[in-house]
């Protein structure tokens, strides 16, 4: 029988809730076994009984942030083979600055696609081996900002952290170009629905000046029950309305006025 190989194991470290039962789902949905701390303390106290095939942590966290649990591991000869990933919004160029110094091997921009953060993980997993045979180099001392820093991170982490940094780039950047497309649609489809707005108005204005409203007081004879129009003469009902509502009247006679003008009609027809 063959070995049943085990599960990559990843340890979210992340002070939400909400984000890491998200981020657990994605993971968990892919195949990965999760385990998760609420901060850098609690992550290092895991990683030390349960070593992990990699780390995903927040950097913005209580008692220790993403750096600082970085730092701590990277600094441990037991522990600084396990790759990190560092969630961050990369707004300040520093982070990227920090993530050297630090010696993280990758960043995530949030918000994230899941399948941008699995194909993250498939290329860290698949270079891990390479990662242990590469040796760290010597410090290098860079200004930035006006600020000096030293950067002690093998080539091999520099050169992960800048590609994941370009992919995050290129992610983002293919994220506005679709935004823009979507507005553009949604442009033009306000255009189309504003144009057929326009036409119903015109056809409301049209339907509108084709009916007369009957308003105030409206002069009928008590006798013949002919009404009076605006300018003083007497109309026939009929004549009076079929001049001001599109209806034409037809003449028939009711079941009173049968009975009292038809006697013997009404009689024969009930």
């Amino acid at each position: 029988m063959m070995a049943m190989t085990a599960p990559i194991n990843i340890l979210i470290v992340e002070d939400s809730p909400t984000q890491t039962k998200l981020l657990r789902l994605i993971l968990e949905d892919n195949g990965y076994a999760v385990d998760s701390a609420s901060n850098g303390i609690k992550a290092l106290e895991c990683i030390r009984h349960k070593k992990p095939n990699l780390i995903i942590t927040d950097i913005v966290m209580p008692e220790m942030d993403g750096f600082a649990l970085c730092k701590a591991l990277k600094n441990d000869p037991e522990l600084n083979h396990i790759p990190i990933m560092l969630l961050t919004s990369l707004s300040d160029p520093h982070d990227v600055i920090k993530g050297l110094q630090a010696g993280a091997d990758n960043f995530l921009t949030k918000p994230y696609e899941d399948t941008f953060l699995v194909s993250r993980i498939h290329y860290i997993i698949a270079n891990q081996e390479l990662r242990k045979t590469t040796n760290a180099g010597s410090a290098v001392e860079i200004m930035f900002a006006g600020q000096k820093y030293f950067i002690n991170s093998d080539r091999m982490q520099v050169i992960d952290l800048l590609l994941s940094t370009y992919e995050n780039a290129v992610q983002k950047t293919n994220q506005l170009k679709k935004a823009h497309n979507d507005l553009i649609d949604i442009y033009r489809q306000l255009e189309q629905k504003n144009i057929e707005l326009e036409k119903l108005n015109q056809n409301l204005q049209h339907a509108l000046t084709e009916v007369k409203t009957l308003s105030g007081l409206l002069p009928i004879c008590a006798h013949c029950k002919k009404i009076r129009d605006d300018q003083g003469y007497w109309n026939q009902i009929e004549t009076y309305m079929a001049k001001r509502i599109d209806v034409e009247f037809t003449h028939g006679i009711c079941p009173s006025c049968a009975k009292k003008f038809f006697p013997d009609t009404a009689q024969k027809m009930s």
